[in-house]
């Protein structure tokens, strides 16, 4: 059966978030983000990295401009 979910390294998350590897291992060690612990080694999930991002995602504000104003 194919892995639907890959397991990511810290290494990996890092590299995808553009970031050096200890932001994700604060993340891990703050329990800000979900992981698996296989032995030693602690992965994690795409679809849990994903999730992160949307869920820090920070949408632009809608700015209206004259409404309600008279030509």
């Amino acid at each position: 059966m194919p892995d639907l979910d890959p397991l990511l390294s810290v290494d990996q998350v890092a590299e995808l978030l553009g970031t050096t590897p200890r932001f994700p291992r604060r993340l891990i060690e703050e329990r800000r983000i979900t992981f698996v612990k296989v032995g030693r080694h602690v992965r994690i999930r795409a679809s849990v990295l994903a999730a992160f991002i949307e869920a820090n995602t920070v949408r632009p504000t809608v700015r209206r401009t004259g409404l309600g104003v008279a030509a």
